[in-house]
């Protein structure tokens, strides 16, 4: 199981070395990415601790029996897992944002969804108010069904009526005739007989009731025309109430046309912003990149100066390592004289062999730090020859290469100080070891007297002028991370109102396209009414122009009639004066 641990070392009075390591447990691996704290203080005694430093942070794998299979630092991996969480916050950011959206989104459509629930209630109502109008239609259709088939009726008795009359007339006509004939043969003074009298009083009460049952023609046409009059009014309502919806939807679709020519035209002003912020756009691409090669020549001045220091620390530590106390270690000498030879002897090669463990670290460190510096040339010369699309992503690993190897170079430069203090140490003990058996075994010098003055002073010169061509470039960096900053900033407002503009838009739009879909249903309902209206006026239409041709022809059978009275009379008077002579 893996542990995040501390190392502990309980220092010996004889310098840095001697010391019993132990690693405190701090952190126990769970999963992937879920790490829990270890309760409690207790130190493992492990021996290969001992080649770091005290308080070094180290990942170490433990077996069942807390038996130690791997041991490294931690300071690459922490911060790889810090880089990992960083990320992974960010992923959780924009998560966030996308299910606020979709938030957003569901809400609108619930929204929409009610509203669109609410239009079908609507035109149901409306389609059942059709349905009910509908009915009424029908009924009154029935009724001047009904009243043309009674007009129709009556137009039959009329003409039952008059076909009537004119065979009584023609009857009456032909006994006139007769009469006048038996009254020119007949002898003056004759008279008419019975029977002649009988059959012409007949005659006379069959003209008389036709011209009654004219009368009762004329009784029920006048009816008739009450019913057709009825039906004309409530018919004049509903045209009136279709001329009204007519005007209604004639007013909605002029508001639908304007504001029609409204969104267009606002259509028309947000593809000139979209043009403008494209040009803003452009303009940020170019500072962007304008920046993006700064920095990569403020990266590569900076592993300059990173190198030019290392150099420069280097070559000082070299000038200084011969008698710089600074640098030394403080040995208690006059212990080292009193101890046995034995022990002395055994405590110079513990104190060998730690330096070598030290130093075998030290050196893969720095390969680890080579291989990085490398990495990173390697990534600018990808950044240079890269897309727009790919550098972003390059950048990124750039940042985050950048950011291991300093904090490697920073942690190297503590380890390679704590190597030179162990090997000043290592060098005092073996110092009062050989003068103790004596100079037989002394080492011989391995430095010769070069000044190296001039060399510390030229990278010095070196060192601050790199440092001022860094500060430079960082200074333009600024002022043109500013400046995209402020065209950012520009940028997004400018993307923003865009968004809002284009949202309020499509709203309207939406909106407009559900007017223009009222409208449209009230022209159906407009076009429908009419079209159930108009062929119910043409029947009434129709009956009222068959009443009155009815009503004409009935005032020609009245006008028969009375002639027809009149003669009767003559005839009754006639007929009276031959009877009584």
């Amino acid at each position: 199981m893996l542990y995040l641990a501390e190392v502990q070392k309980q220092r010996s009075g004889f310098g840095l070395g001697g010391g019993k390591a132990e690693l405190k447990l701090l952190a126990c691996q769970r999963g992937e990415h879920n790490w829990s704290a270890v309760p409690g203080d207790d130190a493992i005694p492990v021996e290969e601790a001992n080649k770091f430093n005290d308080g070094t942070l180290v990942l170490v794998e433990l077996s069942a029996s807390k038996q130690v299979q791997r041991i490294q630092e931690a300071a690459r991996q922490l911060v790889s897992i810090l880089q990992n969480f960083s990320r992974l916050q960010d992923k959780f950011k924009d998560k966030e944002e996308e299910i606020e959206q979709w938030k957003a989104s569901l809400t609108f459509s619930s929204q929409e969804l009610n509203r669109r629930e609410m239009e079908m209630q609507a035109r149901e109502e409306q389609l059942a108010q059709m349905e009910e109008e509908l009915e009424r239609l029908e009924a009154q259709r029935s009724e001047i069904e009904n009243t043309r088939d009674e007009a129709n009726r009556l137009r039959e008795e009329a003409d039952r009526s008059r076909v009537e009359i004119e065979t009584a007339w023609e009857q009456l006509r032909g006994e006139q005739q007769r009469v006048a004939q038996q009254q020119s043969e007949v002898p003056q003074g004759a008279v008419v007989d019975e029977q002649q009298t009988q059959r012409i009083q007949e005659l006379m009460q069959k003209l008389g009731g036709a011209i009654a049952s004219a009368q009762g023609v004329r009784e029920q046409l006048n009816q008739s025309f009450g019913a057709v009059g009825a039906q004309q009014a409530i018919l004049d309502q509903h045209w009136q109430q279709l001329e009204q919806k007519q005007s209604i939807a004639q007013q909605q679709q002029e508001e639908v046309d304007r504001q029609n020519q409204t969104l267009q035209n606002r259509w028309q002003e947000w593809y000139q912003s979209q043009e403008a912020l494209a040009q803003a756009r452009a303009e940020l691409k170019g500072q962007q990149s304008t920046l993006s090669a700064k920095q990569n020549q403020a990266q590569s001045v900076s592993l300059q100066v990173r190198a030019v220091e290392e150099l420069y620390q280097q070559v000082s530590r070299l000038a200084s390592a011969s008698g710089a106390a600074g640098t030394q270690q403080k040995v208690d000498v006059s212990a080292l004289e009193k101890m046995p030879v034995d022990e002395l002897q055994g405590l110079v090669q513990h104190l060998q062999e730690d330096l070598e463990k030290v130093f075998r670290f030290v050196n893969d460190q720095e390969e680890e730090l080579t291989l990085q510096r490398e990495t990173i040339e390697e990534l600018q010369g990808k950044i240079q020859a890269a897309s727009e699309y790919d550098r972003m992503a390059l950048e990124n690993e750039m940042a985050d290469e950048l950011e291991s190897y300093q904090m490697l170079n920073e942690t190297l430069v503590g380890q390679r100080l704590r190597l030179q203090e162990r090997e000043d140490v290592l060098k005092q003990h073996q110092a009062v070891l050989w003068r103790r058996l004596g100079t037989a075994n002394a080492p011989k010098q391995e430095r010769g007297d070069i000044d190296l003055g001039p060399i510390v002073a030229q990278l010095n010169t070196q060192r601050q002028q790199q440092s001022q061509e860094l500060q430079r470039l960082e200074n333009e960096i600024q002022q043109v991370r500013e400046a995209v900053s402020q065209i950012e900033a520009n940028v997004n407002r400018q993307n923003g109102e865009s968004e809002a503009k284009r949202y309020e838009l499509k709203q309207l739009e939406q909106n407009l396209f559900n007017q223009k879909g009222a409208v449209a249903q009230l022209w159906g309902r407009v076009n429908v009414y009419q079209e159930m209206l108009q062929p119910v006026q043409d029947n009434l239409t129709g009956l009222r122009q068959k009443l009155e041709a009815v009503a004409g022809e009935l005032d020609r059978v009245q006008q028969t009639g009375e002639e027809q009275d009149r003669v009767v009379s003559a005839l009754r008077q006639v007929l009276s004066g031959l009877i009584t002579g």
